[in-house]
Formats: structure tokens, C-alpha cells, sequence
């Protein structure tokens, strides 16, 4: 089986594939999702009204925390009851046997 053409050189592969990933048909390493055309409109603002829509936001606190796609969470509110009154159900559901004391649980270590 005789092939109808020389195998391509490693230079001649090289170029193509070269010029492939210019023409935005080849995805280069490490960048994973699939090429897409590129924007043909410009934007309607300069780079300094971006910048200071970004720092008023960041100032009001409406932008989503770094690496994080969803809607921003809401700010902590804290503790509703105070301590004396989180030491109190806490003592009471251990009274009514809902709460399993340290070291007696089905999991517990063997003595």
C-alpha cells in the first residue's frame, strides 16, 4: 500500500496548523471552550466611563465576588438571638433528648 503522496514535512505541518490558529479555526492549548467570532461593533463607552461604572458599582456593592457567576449573595445579617438566649434551647433540646451529648453518639469511640 504505496501512498499517492509524500507524507508533509514537519515544517510544512507546523505552518498549517500556524495558520489555523490565526484563521481562528484551531483552538489553541489550554484555552478549551471553541473559538467565536469576534465583536464588529465598538463599544459606546471609553475605557475611563467603564472604569468608573466598575468602581460605583464595587463602592455600592452590587458586583458578584470574583470566580462567582450567580447573582451576588446577600450581606450577612448575624445572629438573631443572643447568647443567653441561644444557651437556653440549646439546654432545653438536650433536656428533651434532641440534641445527643459529646462522646455518646453511634459513632462514638468504643472504651
Amino acid at each position: 500500500f504505496a501512498q499517492a503522496s509524500a507524507p508533509a514535512t514537519r515544517a510544512e505541518v507546523k505552518a498549517e496548523t500556524k495558520a489555523a490558529v490565526k484563521k481562528g479555526e484551531i483552538t489553541k492549548a489550554g484555552e478549551g471552550t471553541a473559538p467565536m467570532e469576534k465583536m464588529t461593533t465598538k463599544s459606546t463607552k471609553t475605557k475611563a466611563e467603564r472604569k468608573a461604572e466598575t468602581r460605583a458599582a464595587a463602592k455600592a456593592h452590587k458586583l458578584a465576588p470574583a470566580g462567582e457567576a450567580g447573582p451576588a449573595a446577600d450581606a450577612a445579617k448575624g445572629p438573631t438571638a443572643n447568647r443567653a438566649e441561644v444557651k437556653a434551647e440549646t439546654k432545653a433540646a438536650v433536656k428533651k433528648g434532641e440534641i445527643t451529648k459529646a462522646g455518646e453518639g453511634p459513632e462514638a469511640p468504643k472504651k
